[in-house]
């Protein structure tokens, strides 16, 4: 999936948050849609002006690669919320 073909960064839409082209809709509010436990056909069937094409781009665009950063401070902030481990002597 090349979802630079379909994710673009406008600074005059939602002051420059990553949406789907053509659309008002962050990458970020599709991947909360889904995360809400929206199925796509929902996502489809409420937002006419998008494809599944669109919705697959969002998340090829939000794999951990492409926010290095973001990732690195919530595998911090995930080891810091860990239970000590504890050693068995």
């Amino acid at each position: 999936m090349n979802w630079q073909e379909r994710i673009v960064l406008e600074p005059n839409i939602l002051m420059g948050k990553p949406i789907i082209k053509g659309t008002r809709l962050s990458v970020e509010f599709i991947i909360d849609l889904l995360a809400q436990g929206w199925s796509t056909e929902d996502i489809l069937d409420n937002y006419s002006g998008i494809t599944i094409e669109d919705i697959r781009a969002c998340l090829s665009y939000a794999n951990p690669s492409c926010y290095p950063l973001e990732c690195q401070r919530l595998k911090s902030w995930l080891v810091l919320q860990s239970p000590p481990t504890r050693t068995v002597y």
